[in-house]
Order: C-alpha cells, then sequence, then structure tokens
C-alpha cells in the first residue's frame, strides 16, 4: 500500500513504533499530519464514492485501546488486532458491515501492549493451546512494508509454548517474512477464487497466480499454509470454474508440501448494510445481492446476514470438498461456512 495520506493520533507519538513506522513513510516524502486530537478530518468530498476510495487511501497510526478480545470462530479462538481495514476494492468485503463509508486502513504502533494482552489469554487457556487470527478486520499484509507488525508477530509467537498465530491474505508482498525462524507457530494462509470473481469483483488485488507464487514462497519456507476458498458465489458455470480453480491449485503446490496444507471454504453472505454501502460505491457492479435467493441468518456476533440456503450449500459442498480429496487427498479441509 502506497498511502495517499498519512494521519497519527496524538497518543501514537508515545510509542517508539510509531516513530520506526513515520520514518519508513517520510523517506518516501508522503503526506503526514500529526492531528491535535483523535477526530479523523472531515472528508472534503460529500459523494459517497470518492469518501469511500479517498479512505481507502488514507493510512493512520493510532493506538489500540485495551478491550476484550473478539471471539474468531470457527477461524481461532480469538482476533489479533494488528491493524483494521484494507487497501483492496473487493465488492463484497464483509468489512462495508463493520467500517462503513470511511474505511480507513488503522495500524496499532502499541504492538508490545498488544502481545501483553494475548498473554492473558494464552495463561487462561492453559495447557490448552490458543490460536489468534491476525486478518479477522483486515488484511495486514499491503502495510506490512510499513510496519513490520507481522515479523514481529511471527517472532513472538514462534518462542511461545502455549500461543499460535495465523492470517490470511490476498496480497504477495511475504518476501519480508521468508527468512523469519517461525518455528512452526505461525499459518499463513492465501483467499483464492475463480477468475470470474477476481476480474470483476476482487478489484484491487493481484491476480491469481500472484497469490499462487507467493503461496508457493511461503510454502517452500516452511510455514504451515494453506488456501481460503472464499467467497463461493454462483454465477452461470460456477462449478465447472471452482473445479478448475481446485485443479490450479494442486498444479501449483509444492509437492513436499501437501502435508502443510489446509483449506477453508467461506459461501457468500451480506448484511442490508453491506449491500447499501456495495451499491453507493460500486454502483456498476454485478454481484448477486438479491434477497429473494438467499436466507436469513444470524451470526456469532448478533447480527443477521443474507446466506445461500441450505440446498445451494449442499450443491457447494458437493463440488468442492470431493474435488480437493481428489486432487489434494492428504490436505486437511477445517471447514466450509
Amino acid at each position: 500500500m502506497l498511502p495517499k495520506q498519512v494521519f497519527v493520533m496524538p497518543e501514537a507519538l508515545n510509542y517508539p513504533n510509531c516513530h520506526e513506522i513515520l520514518a519508513r513513510l517520510e523517506e518516501k516524502q508522503l503526506s503526514i499530519e500529526l492531528l491535535k486530537s483523535n477526530r479523523m478530518p472531515k472528508s472534503i468530498s460529500k459523494d459517497p464514492q470518492q469518501m469511500f476510495l479517498g479512505a481507502k487511501r488514507t493510512l493512520v497510526l493510532a493506538v489500540r485501546k485495551k478491550s476484550a478480545f473478539q471471539s474468531c470462530r470457527p477461524s481461532s479462538d480469538y482476533q489479533l488486532p494488528l491493524v483494521s481495514g484494507c487497501p483492496g476494492l473487493c465488492h463484497y468485503c464483509y468489512l462495508n458491515t463493520n467500517f462503513g463509508p470511511n474505511p480507513y486502513v488503522r495500524v496499532y504502533v502499541n504492538i508490545a501492549e498488544i502481545f501483553e494482552w494475548a498473554e492473558e489469554y494464552i495463561i487462561q487457556r492453559q495447557p490448552l493451546t490458543t490460536m489468534f487470527e491476525g486478518s479477522a478486520t483486515s488484511d495486514p499484509v499491503p502495510v506490512e512494508g510499513w510496519t513490520q507488525s507481522l515479523a514481529k508477530t511471527i517472532e513472538y509467537f514462534a518462542n511461545h509454548p502455549y500461543g499460535r498465530f495465523r492470517f490470511v491474505t490476498k496480497f504477495d508482498t511475504v518476501d519480508s517474512l521468508l527468512k523469519i525462524n517461525h518455528k512452526n507457530h505461525t499459518q499463513v494462509r492465501f483467499t483464492l477464487n475463480t477468475e470470474r470473481v477476481i476480474k470483476y469483483w476482487d478489484t484491487g488485488t493481484p491476480g491469481l497466480d500472484r497469490r499462487l507464487a507467493a503461496a508457493e514462497k511461503i510454502a517452500l519456507a516452511g510455514y504451515p499454509y494453506g488456501f481460503l476458498i472464499g467467497p463461493i458465489i454462483t454465477y452461470d458455470n460456477w462449478q465447472r470454474d471452482y473445479r478448475e480453480l481446485i485443479q490450479i491449485i494442486a498444479a501449483k503446490v509444492p509437492p513436499t508440501t501437501v502435508k502443510q496444507l489446509s483449506f477453508e471454504l467461506i459461501t457468500h453472505r451480506f448484511t442490508p448494510r453491506a449491500k447499501k454501502q456495495i451499491l453507493q460505491v460500486y454502483p456498476e457492479t454485478d454481484l448477486d445481492l438479491d434477497e429473494t435467493q438467499r436466507v436469513w441468518k444470524y451470526g456469532q456476533f448478533g447480527y443477521g446476514k443474507w446466506v445461500y440456503p441450505p440446498a445451494t450449500y449442499a450443491t457447494i459442498q458437493e463440488v468442492l470438498v470431493p474435488e480437493i480429496h481428489r486432487y489434494l487427498p492428504q490436505a486437511t479441509i477445517m471447514y466450509l461456512v
């Protein structure tokens, strides 16, 4: 991510990590503004699309206040709040529900304190292992060049007997992570989808080939790794395309790493708030948001969403699961939701 503008919250300057990040940003002569309060300046544009796109190109250095870590089932035990927001422009993104019209990319500079809070949860669950998800409300990879937060987190959990870490990305700038002694305590996953989904609804992100090339690097660096196929979207000839996707993945996976590989399968869903936001920001989208073809379901955080009906869900399972077993029989399918 090359931000168009950078804002720094006042309390962030109390942390050495903030100054390290600022030094990297200043080298690129980016526009940096030190705020006098914790209120973000109002957008000069009143157009919802322009406000949204401007926020996507805005980096904020902030302090994460201590609060309860959110659950992150079925991916992990808890979310680990390193970053929030993402510069990608995926039409269907569930963060449209979370962040609304101003999806700034926020980096939390008090990473040492965040590790201390994570430790409290680990201690409570010992001798069980506690898994933390680093991408629940973000994709941390695009800002890693500025933050080095992932590298620090991987190193932290590498030396922890009871803590584990995982994150997922659509981006391919992973070279800085390849030489870290992760000790198999961090799992890296890549979100993949069919060529059609990536072309029309996954805008602002690297294509399938680049993601698979990055996944190969991660696999050969010895990380446990995986693919999150999602959101799985039904459209004309979707069955053919998803079967082809599995075959493409199988051809790219280094054979010696298949036992390290896992799959997570996530079907498309949307909230009323997300639909409203999507149609404002991407008015030309042909993403299927027809509630009459969906069923209403409440999620783990208490709000409702439109999901595929059971018959469609069953068909998705019948298409993808046997194909994975056929081409990558040693891989693990963690869940389908």
